[in-house]
C-alpha cells in the first residue's frame, strides 16, 4: 500500500490532496492542528511545537512499515504571518513562522529519511513552496526567507541521498497563487505593511485565483507522471 504523510492537511491545498490521494485509495495520514470533522487517519498537532515531531513520523512509519509499499512525504504545512516590513512585526509571530515553514519540515525530513534509509521501495518527499521563496516581496521579510530556506534545504537533501544506497527522491514545488485561507489573511493586510497588496487584491478580483482542487490535481499529477530525478530539486507547478 501507498503511504502517504501530509502536514496541513485539514485545509486548503493539504486537505484537498488529501481527499483526492485517498480517492486512489492510498493510505493518507494527515496532521494538523486542527482536525476536520469525519476525518479517520488524521493525527493532531501544532507544528510549532517542534519538539514532538521526530517521535510523531517515527511513530507513523513504524505504524505502517509492514504495508508500505512505498513511503511518501508532503511538507505543506505553512503560515503567512507576519505580514509587515521588517522593524515592524512581533518577535514572537517571527519565530512561530520559521518553526512551522522552515524548521519543522526540516525536523520532520530528518526524521523521514533516517527512519527509511534501509527501506527498499520507492520513498518521496514533496516540499510545498512558493514563488516567494525564489522573488523578494516586501512586507513578506518572513515568508520569503522560510521558503528559500526549504528550497536551499531540498537542494541539499538532493545531493546527499544522491549517493544513498536506497535514495529518496525529493522535490520544493511552488503551487501558484491559490485561492486559500492564506490569500484572504493576505488581502486583509494594510498596505503600509504589505506594499503589494492591491496587486493581490485584483487576483481575487479578476478570477486569477486558482481554487485548492485543482492545484491539488495538479500537484498529484506531478508526483505520478515526472520522474523527481529528472526535474530537479526545484520546481514550480506552472511549468507542467
Amino acid at each position: 500500500m501507498d503511504i502517504v504523510i501530509v502536514t496541513g492537511a485539514s485545509k486548503g491545498i493539504g486537505f484537498e490532496i488529501s481527499q483526492q490521494l485517498e480517492a486512489k485509495g492510498k493510505k493518507v495520514i494527515g496532521i494538523a492542528r486542527t482536525m476536520p470533522e469525519d476525518r479517520a487517519g488524521f493525527v493532531s498537532a501544532d507544528l510549532s511545537d517542534t519538539d514532538c515531531l521526530e517521535n510523531l513520523i517515527t511513530s507513523i512509519i513504524d505504524e505502517h512499515i509492514e504495508i508500505a509499499t512505498s513511503f511518501t512525504l508532503i511538507n505543506n504545512a505553512g503560515i503567512v504571518d507576519p505580514i509587515g516590513l521588517i522593524g515592524s512585526v512581533q518577535a514572537e509571530v517571527i519565530a512561530k513562522a520559521i518553526a512551522v515553514n522552515l524548521t519543522a519540515p526540516m525536523l520532520i525530513t530528518n526524521a523521514f529519511i533516517s527512519r527509511l534509509e534501509n527501506f527498499e521501495n520507492k520513498k518521496r518527499i514533496v516540499n510545498i513552496s512558493s514563488g516567494a521563496g525564489r522573488n523578494a516581496y516586501e512586507g513578506w521579510g518572513t515568508y520569503c526567507t522560510t521558503k528559500a530556506g526549504l528550497d536551499h534545504f531540498s537542494r541539499v537533501v538532493a545531493l546527499e541521498q544522491a549517493t544513498a544506497k536506497y535514495p529518496i527522491e525529493i522535490v520544493a514545488i511552488a503551487p501558484g497563487i491559490i485561492d486559500t485561507g492564506m490569500q484572504e489573511t493576505i488581502r486583509a493586510s494594510g498596505a503600509d505593511a504589505f506594499p503589494l497588496l492591491d496587486r493581490f487584491i485584483d487576483y481575487k478580483e479578476k478570477g486569477l485565483l486558482s481554487s485548492a482542487e485543482e492545484t491539488a490535481q495538479k500537484l498529484i499529477a506531478f508526483m505520478e507522471n515526472e520522474d523527481f530525478k529528472a526535474v530537479g530539486p526545484i520546481v514550480d507547478i506552472r511549468d507542467y
